[in-house]
C-alpha cells in the first residue's frame, strides 16, 4: 500500500485525524510511540530546525525533500508535507508533487500565496489570482504518480479577502483537482462549518499555536465536519523551550543536576529507538563471522 493510500485509510479511521507536527525522525518515532496515524511535515519546521532560518520562503524542494527521506525512513507513518507554493511553475511543481512521492511523503499542500510567502498567522499576506493557483493544483495532479499521494489545496485567503473568497476559490479549487483543502487562520467554528458545508472533500483545520485560529477540540472540530487537526510546531516549541532551559541551567549553574528530571533517560531513547535490537543482531552477526572463521 502507498503512502498516500495509507493516509486515506487513516484519514477514514479517525475523524478528525490528528496530525502533530514532526521536525526529524525522531520526533516522527515519538509521534508513532504516542499512538498517532499520520505525522507531518511543515515547511517552518524545516526552515526553523533544519536551517535556523525564518519561514519565508528561503528553504528549497531538496532541502525538505531530505528531511521527509529521514522521516520516512524511519517510520511507516503516512506524512503530509507542506510544499509551500511549489517553488516554481507548472513544471516545477509538477516536479514537486514526484519528488516528494519519491521521497517518501504521502500528500502535500500547496498555497495560494504569492512566491515570497509569509507565515499564514502573520499579516502582510499577499496572494496570487484564483486562476493562477488552480493552475498551480492541476500542475500539481498532472505530476502524480501515485493517483491515492494527497495533493492539497490551501487557501490563505480569509485572512486577506474575507470569508467568502475563501470559500469561493476553496470551491474554484477542487475543480482543478484538488483532494482535499486546508483553510488557514479561521476564527471560529462557524466559519469552519461554512467550509464543510460549501466544500465537497475533507477540510483541514491548523491549530497552530500563537496565532489566529483558536486551540480548539477534537470534539469541536468533529462537530463542525473538520476531518483532519493538524498541530504544526507543537512538540518544536516545546522541546525548543526545554531546551532554552537546560543550557541556561548549565550556563548559570554549572551542572545540570537541576534539569534532570526533565530529561528522557538513555533507557527510554534506547526504548524507542530499539537500540537493543541492533545490538541483538551485532551480535548475532559477528557470532557467526567467528563460526565461519573457526570453520575455516
Amino acid at each position: 500500500m502507498s503512502a498516500g493510500s495509507r493516509f486515506r485509510q487513516v484519514l477514514d479511521e479517525e475523524r478528525p485525524l490528528q496530525i502533530p507536527g514532526t521536525i526529524n525522525a525522531y520526533s516522527a518515532l515519538l509521534a508513532a510511540n504516542a499512538g498517532f496515524k499520520a505525522i507531518y511535515l511543515s515547511g517552518a519546521g524545516v526552515a526553523n530546525a533544519s536551517f535556523g532560518l525564518p519561514d519565508l520562503a528561503m528553504t528549497t524542494l531538496n532541502d525538505v525533500c531530505e528531511d521527509i527521506r529521514r522521516i520516512s525512513y524511519a517510520t511507516d507513518l503516512p506524512l503530509l508535507v507542506d510544499a509551500d507554493t511549489g517553488w516554481g511553475g507548472a513544471f516545477m511543481i509538477g516536479r514537486t508533487v514526484r519528488e516528494m512521492a519519491r521521497a517518501g511523503a504521502a500528500g502535500c499542500h500547496i498555497e495560494d500565496q504569492v512566491g515570497v510567502k509569509r507565515c499564514g498567522h502573520r499579516p502582510g499576506k499577499a496572494l496570487v489570482e484564483t486562476a493562477e493557483m488552480s493552475d498551480r493544483i492541476k500542475a500539481a495532479v498532472d505530476g502524480k504518480t501515485d493517483a491515492d499521494f494527497v495533493v492539497m489545496a490551501r487557501t490563505d485567503a480569509h485572512a486577506v479577502e474575507g470569508q467568502q473568497a475563501a470559500l469561493d476559490r476553496s470551491a474554484a479549487y477542487v475543480e482543478a483537482g484538488a483532494d482535499m483543502i486546508f483553510a488557514e487562520a479561521l476564527t471560529t467554528l462557524d466559519e469552519y462549518r461554512q467550509f464543510t458545508s460549501a466544500i465537497d472533500v475533507p477540510v483541514l483545520a491548523n491549530l497552530t499555536e500563537f496565532g489566529k485560529t483558536p486551540m480548539f477540540t477534537t470534539g469541536e472540530l468533529a462537530d463542525a465536519g473538520i476531518r483532519m487537526a493538524l498541530y504544526p510546531l507543537s512538540a518544536f516549541r516545546a522541546m525548543s523551550r526545554a531546551a532554552e532551559n537546560v543550557y541556561r541551567t548549565l550556563r548559570d549553574e554549572g551542572t545540570q543536576q537541576n534539569v534532570i528530571e526533565t530529561m528522557q533517560t538513555r533507557n527510554e531513547l534506547y526504548d524507542v529507538l530499539g537500540y537493543h535490537d541492533y545490538e541483538d543482531k551485532l551480535d548475532q552477526l559477528f557470532a557467526e563471522k567467528g563460526i565461519t572463521n573457526k570453520n575455516d
